[in-house]
């Protein structure tokens, strides 16, 4: 049996050594390859750019220059005021998702109402639905709200995702009912049991909401397209992918720049997120 369990043991630190390998080589190779000079860039993948040639993967660059990094955080403003522009966005989105997934979560855990338990049937089915589905349905109310073409039409449907009432719910039902009935006994209102008792109870969980909320707003790439007419408002994420052949330079800089954000917050709120997922069960 032990035999058995070392070899399995083996073989799973192979296999997640290998995943590992195959998981970080992008972000290493946009890393390595931020440090190479324009002119290189230009050869490499000048043709790539032009929708011919091939990928090269070589890590290294055959110069080692920093005029990438120069021209995006001296010369380049464009690139920072989308950036910080892109940020703002992004913490509009979790913010709202954050409130709206409180409240909605509160109510569906600790509340009876009537057809409760088949709205929240249809909560876990419009998790099931791909974000495509609803690009149609968005666009048509963002026009009649005359949203279209403002950040807004990006931000007020990012708020209303169905992924975070039901993550709150499941959170908030873990919570004991004593705990509140004892809370109402001691004349704490509505507000003060949300925030001050099952708030702080699942801080983990609403941590974890946050930071996969953010990821999802930073990397979003249909919204955009779909209702922002003017490319001048694109975030970050879609002006990079729309960066023409003259600016490859910038792009594996730019590249670094959209992955230190994400970064960040893992390492800040690494063990928030891993308690968050062991306690809510998030795949």
């Amino acid at each position: 049996m032990k035999r058995k369990r070392k070899k399995r043991d083996r073989l799973l630190a192979v296999l997640f050594a290998v995943l590992s390998v195959i998981v970080l080589f992008p972000a290493v190779y946009v890393l390595c390859n931020s440090f190479m000079s324009p002119q290189e860039a230009v050869q490499r993948y000048g043709a790539l750019a032009s929708g011919s040639g091939t990928l090269d993967l070589s890590l290294l660059p055959g110069t080692f220059s920093v005029q990438g990094y120069v021209q995006v955080f001296l010369r380049r403003t464009a690139y920072w005021l989308r950036f910080w522009r892109t940020l703002a966005i992004c913490g509009a989105i979790v913010a709202g998702q954050l409130l709206v997934s409180i409240l909605g979560g509160f109510a569906f855990a600790k509340y009876s109402f009537p057809g409760r338990r088949w709205l929240f049937y249809l909560l876990v089915v419009l998790m099931l639905m791909p974000v495509q589905v609803t690009l149609v349905p968005n666009y048509i109310v963002l026009e009649r709200l005359n949203l279209l073409d403002s950040y807004g039409a990006l931000i007020l449907p990012a708020m209303f995702l169905p992924f975070g009432t039901f993550l709150m719910t499941q959170i908030f039902k873990s919570v004991p009912d004593e705990v509140l009935q004892a809370g109402q006994i001691d004349g704490a209102g509505t507000l003060t049991l949300l925030f001050r008792v099952l708030l702080p109870a699942g801080r983990a969980g609403a941590v974890s909401l946050c930071l996969l909320t953010f990821i999802d707003a930073w990397n979003m790439v249909e919204q955009p397209l779909a209702f922002l007419r003017d490319s001048e408002m694109y975030p970050f994420s879609v002006f990079l992918a729309s960066t023409s052949r003259d600016a490859l330079a910038v792009v594996f800089p730019c590249g670094v720049l959209a992955m230190l954000p994400v970064l960040l917050l893992f390492w800040f709120f690494n063990e928030e997120l891993v308690e968050g997922i062991e306690f809510t069960g998030i795949k």
